[in-house]
């Protein structure tokens, strides 16, 4: 990975951090402010596609709204001298939750903490008219004081906007259309298409709680169809065949998240955050 630049306006790129389809990420010192940043600039290939640009900007706008400690702070945004969007943004030190879970697994009271903390997010960006779209392990910052971050704001949407676009990273086609999300992490509504609103975050949330409890997803096959399709019509294993420790509340938790129908899931994050408060409480 490559910049084509020493520094963006007064931000002093020091080193690559990470890359992805559509952004790179870079350790960057805010020479006015005296302190590091994660400076996220659009790839040149991606700053000459219009959605590209479109999406970048839409997350900008949603991140920027938003000021929640488990909810990534964006600190400045705008373009490199050669016309890439950037934005500045906190730096997070740590690891990812899909970086945590691939060392080992979760003890109950961590596991529940980052359901709550992520549902503390989801319920502050619910309450601005946003869904993620995107909830997903890689997309969760797990800091070393166990403080969660929610990250990538780029499948946002703002639930008064109708719309439907393509991602060229995590688009899944189906008969019924085409659809934005991570396949496994989606719910059936969105795998069909559909209009989206906070219980989807919520069901793709159930899903990240079952991948702590069990160490795998509940509706993976073999293909994308096969995935889709699971998402659709499968049935959830009971958690208690991957970790018999998992207590019966929490299984009933995940599994309300999971149900394929919205009206019988969730209906707001604040609503799993009472179960979940409730499930620390029991454990302490």
């Amino acid at each position: 990975m490559k910049t084509t630049q020493a520094s963006v306006w007064h931000y002093r790129v020091v080193r690559p951090l990470g890359a992805g389809s559509m952004g790179e990420v870079y350790l960057a010192q805010d020479t006015h402010l005296d302190r590091p940043v994660a400076l996220k600039i659009l790839t040149a290939e991606s700053a000459r596609i219009p959605e590209h640009r479109r999406r970048f900007l839409t997350e900008t706008k949603a991140v920027a709204a938003l000021n929640h400690p488990n909810i990534c702070t964006i600190h400045d945004a705008g373009e490199t001298e050669d016309g890439r969007p950037f934005i500045a943004m906190e730096l997070l030190v740590g690891e990812t939750l899909n970086d945590r879970l691939s060392r080992a697994g979760l003890e109950m009271p961590e596991l529940i903490e980052i359901g709550l903390q992520t549902a503390d997010a989801l319920s502050a960006v619910h309450a601005r008219g946003i869904v993620h779209r995107d909830i997903k392990p890689s997309n969760l910052h797990v800091s070393a004081t166990g403080c969660v971050k929610l990250l990538d704001f780029g499948l946002a949407k703002r639930l008064v906007v109708e719309s439907a676009t393509k991602d060229t990273a995590t688009l899944v086609q189906t008969q019924r259309g085409e659809v934005l999300g991570t396949p496994n992490y989606m719910s059936p509504e969105q795998a069909l298409g559909k209009e989206v609103d906070a219980r989807t975050d919520l069901f793709s949330l159930g899903v990240v709680l079952y991948e702590m409890v069990t160490g795998r997803v509940p509706f993976a096959g073999e293909s994308l169809n096969e995935t889709i399709e699971k998402i659709l019509h499968g049935t959830p294993e009971t958690l208690t065949r991957f970790n018999c420790a998992v207590p019966v509340e929490l299984e009933r938790v995940i599994l309300k998240c999971l149900r394929k129908a919205p009206k019988e899931r969730y209906q707001s994050a604040r609503g799993l955050i009472v179960d979940l408060c409730g499930l620390r409480e029991s454990l302490r």
